[in-house]
């Protein structure tokens, strides 16, 4: 991997709109270190959330040369270990797009599922457009959406706008305007 900084890593692979900038990231590794972490190698790097009930990876990223060598594979059994569920936002499966299918694939085969239920769509503060991502989980206990969803609304509000006013000059969109749960597709297949 580059000689570029773990943010700088980030940065190049991720899209602008999905990105929180390297001020948020700092303040969240100094303020929330016990639970916001970063796990940097020369071929990753991967910042993820870490409560009592569940993980939450914020990124992942695995150098382009290193991919397929099982890097990531074991990253996720690293977290899979502490035995609670693991969550994560992927931009919509875009067969166009072939980045979109290979990073579903991969997270389908290391057991992770799409929660069909949660809806998550906010503004951008940096592109002012609007964003909509997927939740995927892998759960040990065969948690249900609604629990998921629980973690993802204290994620939202206790880490991705943490103090974003003080940051970014502007709030993101409260919660409940942002993520969204509709649970007939879960009671259907009750």
């Amino acid at each position: 991997m580059s000689k570029l900084n773990w943010y700088e890593k980030l940065n190049q692979y991720f899209p602008v709109e999905e990105m929180k900038s390297k001020k948020h990231m700092e303040v969240l590794l100094d303020e929330k270190g016990d639970i916001y972490h970063k796990d940097e190698g020369p071929r990753h790097v991967m910042m993820y959330v870490e409560t009592e009930e569940f993980v939450f990876i914020d990124y992942l990223l695995v150098a382009k040369e290193a991919r397929g060598e099982g890097v990531g594979q074991k990253l996720l059994d690293s977290l899979k270990s502490k035995n609670k569920p693991i969550i994560l936002e992927v931009e919509p499966l875009d067969y166009e797009e072939s980045d979109t299918a290979k990073r579903f694939r991969f997270y389908e085969r290391a057991g992770f599922r799409q929660a069909k239920s949660i809806g998550y769509s906010r503004i951008s503060l940096a592109t002012n457009e609007v964003n909509t991502l997927e939740i995927l989980y892998w759960s040990p206990d065969d948690a249900s959406e609604e629990v998921i969803y629980e973690k993802m609304k204290h994620t939202y509000k206790n880490i991705h706008t943490y103090k974003d006013e003080e940051i970014y000059g502007k709030a993101y969109q409260d919660v409940t305007e942002v993520l969204t749960y509709d649970n007939k597709d879960e009671l259907k297949n009750a």
